[in-house]
């Protein structure tokens, strides 16, 4: 077993390893802990990966766990991502909403092997959720109103809204009839409200406010609660999606933020990676 621990991420203290290695003790399992330094994630994932273990944990945010399923691959090490990271989006997907150490104690008494779908964009995956155009900023401000600083929340709304309707996005979805979207975000089904985790294809959902209230209203939506509630949001769903603009796409996968080109292709991959998973109605 092999376990990458990212101390410098958002939620991981400095006594997480011995802890992490501890509680692995009390069930008699013994792993090699990997505590990178800055600019040595990426290497040690990989040596980690290439030891070929059954099972890899990682104690890190989104970006880790999006670049070990990458890894990992659909044939490779079984992943069990534990939450460490600020959004901590796949992690609590696929553990509900506990602590790292109840994540670990529930995947190692109970754990269920299980493929994980996800999406593929560019060359990159994504385990949770895409946001494609400029309203993907807003994302930042959702993590200022969660840490309760509310005037940095407003500025980087406000931030947003300048921005906004700079470069409108053109999509195809399934290759059926061409649209426009402020937006497009493309939800993996392990992270829908609306989606079963075994249902082949991605929920796509086209952002299309028309003004700068309307964008300020979807912010305030997406901070406070659902936004597919906003009345600009139009939802379905698809297994492929071809997106396209005037310049390069702003775009956040599983909470990172990537600058797309132009001219992108979006499809469902049924086998990103095997996740070490609790029963389904533990999550």
């Amino acid at each position: 077993m092999e376990v990458v621990v990212n101390v410098a991420s958002g939620s991981v203290g400095s006594n997480a390893p011995a802890e992490l290695e501890k509680l692995l003790g009390e069930f008699g399992v013994t792993a090699r802990v990997r505590t990178p330094q800055p600019g040595q994630l990426i290497d040690q994932l990989k040596a980690a990966v290439d030891a070929g273990p059954d099972l890899l944990i990682t104690l890190a945010g989104d970006g880790t766990v999006r670049a070990a399923a990458e890894l990992c691959g659909p044939d490779g090490p079984m992943l069990a991502p534990l939450p460490g990271g600020t959004m901590n989006m796949m992690p609590h997907a696929v553990y509900g909403q506990r602590s790292w150490q109840d994540a670990l104690r529930v995947a190692l008494e109970d754990g269920r092997e299980r493929d994980l779908g996800g999406g593929c964009i560019d060359g990159h995956r994504f385990l949770c959720a895409a946001i494609l155009g400029s309203p993907a900023r807003l994302a930042s401000a959702r993590e200022a109103a969660r840490s309760g600083n509310l005037i940095e929340a407003f500025g980087k709304v406000r931030h947003a809204v300048q921005r906004a309707f700079t470069g409108r996005l053109r999509y195809q979805l399934d290759g059926h009839g061409r649209s426009k979207a402020e937006a497009l975000v493309l939800m993996c089904p392990i992270a829908s409200k609306v989606m079963h985790a075994e249902d082949p294809a991605l929920e796509a959902a086209a952002l299309n406010p028309s003004g700068a209230g309307e964008i300020l209203r979807l912010g305030l939506n997406a901070l406070v609660r659902d936004w597919r509630v906003d009345p600009s949001v139009e939802d379905q769903f698809c297994r492929r999606a071809h997106v396209w603009a005037a310049q390069g796409i702003p775009a956040l996968l599983d909470g990172e933020i990537v600058r797309l080109p132009s001219v992108v292709d979006v499809r469902y991959d049924p086998k990103v990676c095997r996740v070490l998973t609790p029963p389904k109605d533990e999550r």
